[in-house]
């Protein structure tokens, strides 16, 4: 679990979690959700809260590390990686994040389907990156 490799991937996976959430949801999101807003109100903070941001990206990409580890039977190719971040991707983007659309007012349909878009394009890059990491890094 705390395995040289792991680490490294929970690295890059916490880096990428950081700038990739930024591209995705902010720079390519931001004018894709305008109008798709639901009627919840003071939701978001005007500034993120980064100290908070960084521990949440670090504390994902060691979870998704550590079970891709256990999933992934050393086959370590790229196809494997995206295939289990398309996997988590539809987990979080189109299942967790569907429980939004049916119980709070964060976003119409338009806005979930974007968000679970956006989800699996983030979690197969981050498969795919920890997939190279396995393949690449070899735990004493």
């Amino acid at each position: 679990m705390f395995s040289k490799t792991n680490l490294i991937s929970t690295l890059v996976g916490a880096v990428w979690s950081y700038l990739g959430g930024y591209l995705l949801w902010n720079t390519i999101g931001t004018p894709l959700f305008e109008g798709h807003e639901g009627t919840a109100t003071g939701l978001w903070k005007e500034a993120p809260d980064q100290v908070h941001n960084i521990i949440a990206g670090l504390i994902m990409a060691f979870a998704f590390s550590t079970i891709y580890s256990k999933l992934a039977n050393n086959g370590h190719s790229i196809s494997h990686g995206a295939t289990y971040g398309l996997l988590v991707g539809l987990f979080v983007g189109f299942g967790e994040r569907w429980y939004d659309l049916a119980f709070a007012n964060m976003t119409d349909m338009t806005g979930a389907i974007i968000n679970g878009v956006l989800n699996l394009v983030f979690y197969c890059i981050l498969g795919i990156l920890t997939s190279i990491v396995y393949n690449k890094v070899k735990s004493a």
